[in-house]
């Protein structure tokens, strides 16, 4: 009965382990440590194979955010590729492929929304294990270690990269018009998507927006 106690409490440990800190076992070392561990546990229920389940449950559901982050920084690496001049590239398309922002959405509500949804596949990538790194980071500064020690926190720096990516484009759509009056109705019509953005809740947007 004992065992049975002690297993339960180290099956809680070992999913909210898995859960918030997937990062732990991306290596074959600590995955075969885990393994080894729910080996020993399923061993103190194999009448009703119920910690069987729970363990097979626990282990899929880490594969599954282990493929899925690696997808998605595999993902990240190519986009952090240098690309060409891209000045080079607008100035090779033809002057009617070059559409400006109200001409696919001159909707601030929608756009603010599609803003939120980019907003929220970000923030969903980002795990308390990004937020420890940073934390390493400072502390590796604070005691002059070396700054390759420290895992880079590709979540946190798409998040980041969107923000300025943002800010860029607003910049770039307000700045490629020419006439005034087509600019000003460019700075107010993203003024409207600051705005939605605001009333949304999304002040991330909101700000690189301003």
């Amino acid at each position: 009965a004992k065992l049975k106690s002690f297993a339960a409490k180290i099956i809680q440990l070992l999913k909210e382990w898995t859960e918030t800190f997937p990062y732990d076992f991306q290596d074959e070392k600590s995955m075969k440590e885990l393994k080894e561990i729910a080996h020993r546990i399923t061993q103190c229920d194999e009448e009703n194979g119920t910690v069987k389940k729970i363990i097979s449950q626990m282990t899929q559901n880490l594969l599954m955010a282990l493929s899925a982050r690696s997808q998605y920084q595999e993902i990240r690496e190519k986009f952090r590729q240098p690309v060409t001049d891209k000045g080079t590239i607008l100035k090779t398309k033809p002057q009617s492929t070059q559409k400006d922002i109200l001409s696919v959405c001159c909707d601030p509500l929608v756009l603010a929304q599609q803003l939120t949804y980019i907003e929220l596949e970000r923030v969903s990538n980002i795990y308390p294990e990004d937020l420890m790194q940073i934390v390493s980071h400072m502390d590796s500064l604070d005691n002059h270690k070396c700054r390759s020690d420290v895992t880079k926190t590709y979540n946190l720096e798409a998040y980041d990269n969107w923000f300025n990516c943002l800010s860029m484009l607003v910049a770039t759509e307000i700045c490629r018009v020419v006439k005034k009056k087509q600019r000003t109705r460019m700075v107010e019509f993203f003024i409207d998507v600051a705005r939605e953005c605001f009333n949304i809740g999304n002040f991330n947007s909101m700000m690189a927006i301003i």
